[in-house]
């Protein structure tokens, strides 16, 4: 563990030339003196390390030292090289940089490591897309350097937008945050009019860089607004609650579509339960609302609601229509 914070701070020295011991002893979890101590070790074994005195002082490292990655050991060189795996960095044009990057990394690494690690790049294949997902029109690296232009450089951004669920097209300026890729899908973090929101990357239908700097909200960064706007997407506070019960031979195609609807068993009980009338399962769940659980009729008869009756009678007449539909003229 010392070798591994000695390499640490060595690391954090390279990059910020000199650090307060107060900060190095938090960046590492560690005590003031415990850092003090691996400082006296670093200079004891020829490392240009010393200590600046003064409000402004710190630990500081001769410039122009530098060190290599020779200290990482074997798990570490392998989790390196998972980064080869994946569309992320594609996606944002960097893949023959990273994948040149590594090689670099690679070629420093202690010769037991590598076998190890360029084995992962080979066995190892992380695909972010889901099974069957529809295509949406595609970005290039092209469409995403504009964006990365606006998130780099501090500038606002002009999009014109297509909205999902009523295909509403709007114009909208915003103060960017960052991009996010999630599941597969990249996402525009940033405020409208101080207020956050998300922005699907392939619904955006043209994108204009500004001149003027971004106004975001006073101390927010990009990890911090992306978790608020997750916690609103993720919890429901006031969940439509519903009771169904499924036929046992369709439960697991049930759960596949509907395990992040289940109600958690604070809410009324476990989410599966026996059934009165053998072959069913009881199922608690919750929806957004009344017409977000009216996805449930594409079971048909394999799931019947038993409450809430506002849900039963829509399922209902939805059910009607949908046989009056088809009904054939023998039926009539």
């Amino acid at each position: 563990m010392r070798s591994d914070r000695l390499l640490s701070i060595m690391l954090l020295l390279q990059t910020h030339q000199q650090l307060p011991a107060a900060d190095l002893a938090s960046r590492l979890e560690v005590s003031v003196r415990t850092v003090m101590r691996d400082v006296e070790a670093l200079s004891a074994a020829g490392v240009p390390v010393y200590t600046v005195r003064g409000p402004q002082g710190g630990i500081a490292l001769l410039p122009g030292y530098r060190t290599d990655v020779t200290g990482l050991t074997a798990d570490e060189s392998r989790a390196l090289f998972v980064l080869l795996s994946g569309t992320t960095h594609a996606d944002l044009g960097l893949a023959s940089a990273l994948g040149s990057a590594l090689h670099k990394v690679m070629a420093a690494l202690p010769a037991p490591h590598r076998p190890d690690a360029d084995l992962v790049s080979r066995r190892i294949l992380i695909d972010p897309v889901r099974w069957r997902a529809t295509p949406g029109p595609a970005h290039s690296a092209l469409d995403l350097g504009v964006f990365q232009r606006a998130v780099f450089t501090d500038r606002q951004l002009r999009l014109r937008y297509r909205h999902g669920r009523d295909q509403r097209l709007r114009t909208y300026t915003l103060d960017p945050y960052g991009l996010v890729s999630k599941a597969g899908v990249w996402y525009l973090v940033a405020d409208h009019q101080g207020e956050p929101g998300l922005y699907r990357v392939d619904r955006v239908l043209s994108a204009t860089v500004l001149d003027d700097p971004v106004q975001r909200r006073d101390g927010m960064e990009l990890a911090e607004v992306w978790q608020d706007l997750r916690r609103r997407i993720d919890d429901i506070p006031a969940p439509y609650a519903v009771t169904a019960r499924v036929r046992e031979t369709l439960l697991a195609k049930f759960l596949r579509i509907h395990e992040a609807d289940l109600a958690p068993p604070s809410e009324g009980g476990p989410p599966l339960a026996g059934d009165d009338e053998p072959g069913w399962v009881t199922v608690h769940l919750r929806f957004r609302a009344l017409v977000a659980a009216e996805t449930l009729l594409a079971f048909g008869p394999d799931v019947e609601v038993l409450v809430p009756e506002d849900l039963r009678q829509s399922l209902g007449h939805r059910a009607a229509v949908t046989a009056a539909l088809y009904a054939g003229p023998e039926d009539d």
